[in-house]
C-alpha cells in the first residue's frame, strides 16, 4: 500500500470489548459493533516533506487513544463515524524510510455502531472505498533535517524538497502536544497514512508571528485550536483599526497638501491636482509636503522692520536705499 488506509474488519475479542465499553455509556454485544484495525501515521517522510520521530509516534499512540473518526476533517457532530479504543507502535520487518530509519507505524483498532445510518459507510469500508484516512494532531517541534534548526522558532533557510549537498531537505515532526481526530480521506498527506498538521500550542507576545510563520512553512491543512482562533480574529480587528486611523490620516494629509500646493502653486488647477493626491501612497504625499513646505521658506517675503531712530536723518534711511 502507497497510502494511508484501513486494514481489516475483525470479530473483537473479550479484551476488545473491555476496552470498548470504556467509551460507551451501556454495554454492545460484538455482533452490534462493526470493529477495524487501520494504520494512522508512520515516521517516513510524507508528501510535505514532513515526518514523525518514532518518538512522536509513540507519544501519538496515547493521546490518539478514546479519539473519533470523522470525514474529511469536518467538526460537525452528525459527522461522527467511528472511536479508537486501542493504540500500538508497529516496527515493519525489512521496510525502510525515504531517510534510511527502520519504518515504524502507528496502528490503531476503532468501532462503530451497526445501524441504518452507518450501514451505507460500513458498506462502503468493505468495498475500499473508504479507506484513505488522515491524522489531525498538533506538534510542538518542527526540526530541519539538513542543519537541525527548529523551524518554528529558529532561523531555516532550506527549503523541504529541496537537494542540498545530496541531501533532500525535511522536516522532522516531534513533541506530540495533542491528537484531534482521524478521517477518511481522498488523499492523505503520508504516503503510508496521511497527516493533517496542526499549529502548536503558542502563547506570548509573538504568538500572532508565529501563528503566520507556521501558516507560511505548513503544506497541508491546519486545525486551529480556540485560543489561536482567537488570536488570529483579535489580530485582525486591531487591524483593521489601525488601517481606519491609517485612512483618516492620510484623508487629512491629502488636504494639507492640496492647501499647499495653492499657496506654492496658485496657477495649478486643484480638482485635477486634489485626484492626483487622493491616490498617492502616503509616502509620497510626504514627499510633496515637504517640498512644498521647502519651497514656501524659500521663496516667502521678507518684512523690513523701522530701524531704531537715528541723530542723522540721512543715516536714518539709508537702510532702504538701493
Amino acid at each position: 500500500m502507497t497510502i494511508g488506509y484501513v486494514e481489516k474488519e475483525f470479530l473483537p475479542q473479550e479484551s476488545d470489548m473491555q476496552k470498548i465499553n470504556t467509551f460507551t455509556r451501556h454495554e454492545f454485544s460484538a455482533e452490534s459493533l462493526y470493529v477495524f484495525s487501520a494504520a494512522l501515521c508512520n515516521n517516513d517522510v510524507d508528501r510535505d516533506y514532513e515526518k514523525f520521530s518514532v518518538e512522536a509516534l509513540m507519544q501519538l499512540k496515547e493521546k490518539f487513544l478514546g479519539k473519533t473518526g470523522i470525514c474529511d476533517h469536518s467538526m460537525k457532530a452528525a459527522d461522527q463515524k467511528a472511536r479508537i479504543f486501542d493504540t500500538w507502535v508497529e516496527k515493519v520487518d525489512g521496510k525502510k524510510t525515504a531517510d534510511g530509519e527502520d519504518f515504524y507505524q502507528l496502528k490503531a483498532k476503532a468501532y462503530m455502531v451497526r445501524n441504518r445510518e452507518n450501514e451505507e459507510f460500513i458498506t462502503e469500508i468493505e468495498a475500499g472505498i473508504k479507506k484513505e484516512i488522515s491524522v489531525s494532531c498538533s506538534m510542538g517541534s518542527s526540526v530541519c533535517s539538513i542543519c537541525g534548526n527548529d523551524r518554528k522558532n529558529g532561523r531555516c533557510e532550506h527549503i523541504p524538497g529541496r537537494t542540498y549537498n545530496g541531501k533532500i531537505a525535511f522536516t522532522v515532526l516531534s513533541d506530540a502536544l495533542d491528537a484531534y481526530e482521524f478521517s477518511f480521506v481522498a488523499v492523505p498527506a503520508q504516503r503510508e497514512a496521511g497527516v493533517t498538521k496542526s499549529l502548536k500550542n503558542m502563547k506570548g507576545k509573538n504568538c500572532m508571528t508565529q501563528i503566520i510563520k507556521s501558516l507560511k512553512d505548513c503544506g497541508a491543512e491546519i486545525v486551529l485550536t480556540r485560543e489561536q482562533a482567537d488570536e488570529i480574529v483579535k489580530s485582525y480587528e486591531n487591524l483593521m483599526d489601525e488601517a481606519e486611523l491609517g485612512r483618516e490620516y492620510k484623508k487629512s494629509l491629502a488636504g494639507e497638501v492640496v492647501s499647499l500646493c495653492a499657496k506654492a502653486m496658485p496657477d495649478m488647477d486643484l480638482n485635477v491636482f486634489s485626484g492626483v493626491a487622493q491616490v498617492m501612497t502616503t509616502k509620497e504625499l510626504l514627499s510633496f509636503k515637504k517640498a512644498f513646505e521647502k519651497s514656501d521658506k524659500k521663496e516667502g517675503a521678507l518684512l523690513q522692520l523701522r530701524p531704531e531712530k537715528h541723530g542723522n536723518a540721512a543715516a536714518a534711511h539709508s537702510n532702504y536705499k538701493i
